[in-house]
């Protein structure tokens, strides 16, 4: 049996989570079904997509996720399932395939056209789940729709390269749950635009002059502890998935805050890269 996994921006409050849940276990009961996140800021696509981009790959391929964000069907936002790396995307066509897919080519696309489907304020209960089930089942993709080639692109997350090349312009694109501030600065575009030059990372009126590879490489442990760097000081580094990400060493939002509180940062804020 194929695991499910459910990402949503439904919250835990509600009843709606245990309604999907229940009704895949009525149709099939010995279903796997996991949580990815419910906590997705409502309506947020480009968080949907990097909670999404960073968990999938630990799943067994087969396995079939749901997106359960901006998930009503419009004329522009059609219903679709995504073979992506042998992975199974249910969702709208919210550009959030697109972002998750932005370095690999879906296998499969299709555009869902159930006959018996009643078009409602829930349609990851009434179409996605029954979606869900049928591949789970075996069930081909050829069944449930039919090809589609139109999936919408996100390009106003991008970051700008500007001044020919001497500056980075990037957005927040997510905040955890210790407030660290993540961009849609990946590694990669930096270390394209280096050169081997000297930078800073500007946000708001800091200035961070060296990117680390983990939180604890920014104190330096040969000198007292007295004059080291310790929790409450900003940091930049490159984090799991290689975007550049700022943080307060050893935050916690219950109490002193973390980088999103302390430095104001919010979704999309803009965030600096200056080659020197």
């Amino acid at each position: 049996m194929a695991i499910i996994t459910l990402t949503t921006d439904f919250g835990l409050k509600d009843h709606f989570v245990a309604v999907l849940k229940g009704s895949i276990y009525s149709e099939l009961p010995d279903a796997k079904i996991v949580d990815i996140s419910h906590d997705i800021m409502p309506f947020n696509i480009q968080e949907c997509a990097y909670i999404l981009s960073n968990s999938y790959k630990s799943f067994p391929k087969g396995t079939i996720h749901i997106v359960g964000v901006d998930s009503e069907e419009t004329p522009d936002n059609k219903h679709i399932v995504a073979l992506v790396n042998g992975h199974y995307f249910i969702s709208a066509n919210t550009g959030v395939i697109g972002l998750i897919t932005s370095e690999m080519t879906p296998e499969k696309v299709v555009e869902i056209n159930l006959p018996d489907s009643i078009a409602n304020s829930f349609p990851v209960l009434n179409v996605f789940i029954q979606v869900a089930c049928h591949i789970a089942r075996g069930g081909t993709l050829e069944i449930v729709g039919k090809p589609f080639t139109e999936l919408n692109d996100l390009r106003e997350f991008s970051p700008r390269i500007v001044e020919d090349g001497k500056k980075i312009i990037g957005s927040v694109i997510y905040i955890d749950n210790y407030g660290n501030v993540i961009t849609n600065i990946r590694k990669n575009l930096f270390d394209a635009y280096r050169n081997g030059r000297d930078y800073k990372v500007l946000v708001r009126n800091h200035k961070i002059s060296k990117i680390h590879k983990a939180y604890n490489d920014f104190i330096d442990y040969n000198i007292d502890k007295n004059q080291r760097k310790s929790a409450g000081d900003l940091l930049a580094i490159f984090n799991s998935s290689d975007y550049i990400e700022l943080a307060i060493y050893k935050s916690n939002l219950t109490t002193v805050g973390g980088a999103s509180t302390l430095l104001g940062l919010e979704y999309r804020d803009t965030i600096m890269v200056d080659f020197e």
